[in-house]
């Protein structure tokens, strides 16, 4: 699995999109390719340059759910586009 950071600060958070509920969804893809295509979105739409962070995804679900964190798993089927917002980081 990878998740997205903001490059030089990969311990300081990992990118996530806010719901209309106000709740922080953690973004984990389940392919590189798909991770660096959301992060060229972002970078395209004025974010900073993003790093991409390969992870175990069972320690970062554990990490999610201990935390009360949201997440959600993006698959080669699915297709994600960034919001236009500012971005935000758990």
């Amino acid at each position: 699995m990878f998740i997205l950071t903001i490059d030089g600060k990969e311990t300081e958070g990992a990118y996530s999109v806010t719901d209309d509920d106000g709740q922080k969804i953690l973004f984990m893809f389940q392919h590189e390719d798909d991770a660096i295509r959301y992060a060229m979105m972002l970078e395209e739409n004025g974010f900073p340059e993003m790093h991409i962070l390969e992870i175990e995804d069972s320690v970062m679900i554990k990490t999610c759910e201990s935390h009360g964190y949201q997440y959600t798993l993006i698959t080669p089927n699915d297709i994600v586009i960034p919001p236009d917002v500012e971005y935000d980081f758990i």
